[in-house]
């Protein structure tokens, strides 16, 4: 486990791959994030103190943002987004998803996560331009509970006020389009844009 502790937003990013986890780390330190990082969902959850064996002192650390890996022997980052969203203590925290590229369940696995209250889904590996859009949903955790100083509400107002940009060459797919997506469901087709390509589901 590796902590940085000059930032103010707090990232715990969690992957089971060295060369990922040094990776985000890296980047995520560049963006001037406090980091930790851990190597599996079980850790995670031990960390944020939401496991058996967690001491009561971990529950109360504070976790801005997380960002996971989906493709992880024992818990997936799917797995591990359903316990953070059932958890009275971090449901609020943003939760990114991120997973290889050449799976072929990378498109399935996108709906389903953002479906399942994930923020963004990107594709490995990590962009430092992918962590740019990070602030946002931690300005608007952070604001969901109530612990914003005068200076982020002011941010987080000026966010709100304007439409953010994306980059749809480095992100797999974004809740906006998940959600335009949900409603062609109607229609009965449903088309997911992932990593330039188009992909039709029955």
């Amino acid at each position: 486990m590796a902590v940085e502790s000059e930032a103010r937003f707090h990232v715990l990013a969690v992957d089971d791959s060295v060369m990922d986890r040094k990776l985000i780390e890296k980047l995520l330190k560049i963006s001037s994030f406090h980091v930790t990082t851990v190597d599996s969902g079980s850790k995670a959850l031990e960390f944020l103190g939401l496991s058996a064996t967690a001491s009561p002192e971990q529950s109360e650390i504070e976790v801005n943002l997380i960002i996971t890996d989906y493709s992880m022997p024992g818990m997936t980052g799917y797995d591990l987004l359903k316990r953070i969203k059932g958890s009275s203590s971090f449901k609020d925290i943003p939760v990114v998803i991120i997973n290889n590229s050449e799976e072929v369940c990378s498109v399935v696995c996108c709906y389903r996560c953002l479906e399942g209250g994930a923020e963004e889904f990107f594709l490995k590996p990590v962009r430092l331009s992918d962590l740019k859009k990070l602030r946002p949903h931690i300005l608007k955790g952070k604001s969901r509970e109530g612990h914003l100083s005068q200076e982020e509400s002011s941010e987080i107002s000026k966010i709100t006020s304007r439409s953010i940009s994306h980059d749809s060459s480095s992100i797999c797919c974004s809740k906006r389009k998940a959600m335009d997506e949900e409603s062609a469901l109607e229609r009965r087709r449903l088309r997911l844009s992932c990593g330039g390509l188009q992909y039709d589901l029955a």
